[in-house]
């Protein structure tokens, strides 16, 4: 098996057919063919389904390309990290965030990292915290943004703010004191991320505490989707304040502090134990962490730093 070999099949299976990927790889399409058999000859397993239409991956190929991805970039952070060596902070770096951490600082880190290190190739991917946290552990990802709790073997943790969930609710229809006790709340029709989502955990866990049980119409685990249905009056949710600054300054949402209990979560920045950081990594890590204490101290993320 070779390097090279991986690539063509990653190549394939993201162009879609041998013609498409013969122009991104700069590989005539007898030879892709060729390396491909080749190694499907190897594993004992055919990795593409091939037809008029192009070639799509088996099982046994999305499971190849999977682990392939993970090679691949493991010797990319060994170059850069040869490279780097020499003092130059380069190559690519795979940064992960949740949704609702991107949705404020995804730009603000961009900025940062593009003035401070512009020979780093930024690869921001935003998802859950808990299928970051998943692809930290695959090798997937170099560093992430993740919210405190869940098993999470292998990774290691560095606290850095501590955010109170709010009551997000349409104008019409906010609390009048800006405040809401958790029983109130659970007594209005809300629309919630599903179960296995690290914000509905926090939400779920306070109810059994406290002997409470929501009036959930749907689970939506679409951010957007969720602000359009509490602006259109269907239900109210819970989420982070800064998730909808944008829309509470418009007029569109409003928003009201939870009481008895509280509800509170951390962000954490975690990396893996078991795959050294490379140095581009570590710069652009510190660097983020560096704009979102910025954001916090500035109030433009309310929250309470915690880091030391």
């Amino acid at each position: 098996m070779e390097l090279r070999q991986l690539r063509y099949v990653v190549g394939i299976s993201e162009a879609g057919s041998l013609l498409a990927a013969s122009r991104s790889l700069h590989v005539v399409q007898p030879a892709l063919s060729h390396q491909v058999a080749l190694l499907e000859r190897e594993l004992g397993a055919a990795l593409f389904l091939r037809s008029h239409r192009g070639m799509v991956l088996t099982d046994a190929g999305r499971a190849f390309v999977e682990h392939a991805r993970v090679v691949l970039q493991d010797v990319e952070r060994v170059r850069s990290s040869v490279r780097e060596a020499g003092g130059q902070i380069c190559g690519p770096v795979v940064l992960g965030l949740p949704t609702t951490v991107a949705l404020v600082a995804t730009l603000p880190i961009l900025a940062a990292v593009r003035a401070q290190y512009p020979d780093v190739q930024l690869k921001l991917i935003e998802s859950h915290s808990g299928f970051l946290g998943e692809w930290l552990q695959a090798g997937r990802l170099d560093a992430a943004f993740l919210f405190a709790g869940g098993e999470r073997p292998g990774l290691t943790e560095r606290h850095l703010l501590e955010e109170r969930l709010v009551f997000v609710s349409h104008p019409d229809t906010a609390p009048r004191s800006q405040r809401i006790g958790l029983r109130s709340l659970c007594q209005r029709p809300l629309v919630l991320p599903a179960k296995d989502h690290g914000l509905r955990r926090i939400v779920d866990d306070a109810c059994t505490r406290s002997g409470l049980t929501l009036t959930l119409v749907a689970e939506i685990d679409s951010l957007p989707n969720i602000k359009k249905a509490v602006a259109a009056g269907m239900a109210a949710t819970i989420l982070s304040p800064g998730a909808v600054s944008e829309e509470v300054q418009a007029g569109r949402l409003a928003v009201a502090s939870i009481q008895n209990p509280a509800l509170q979560r951390r962000v954490v920045a975690s990396h893996s134990l078991t795959r050294p950081l490379s140095p581009a990594a570590v710069a652009v890590l510190g660097a983020a962490e560096q704009v979102i204490h910025e954001m916090v101290r500035s109030k433009a993320w309310p929250a309470r730093w915690v880091a030391t």
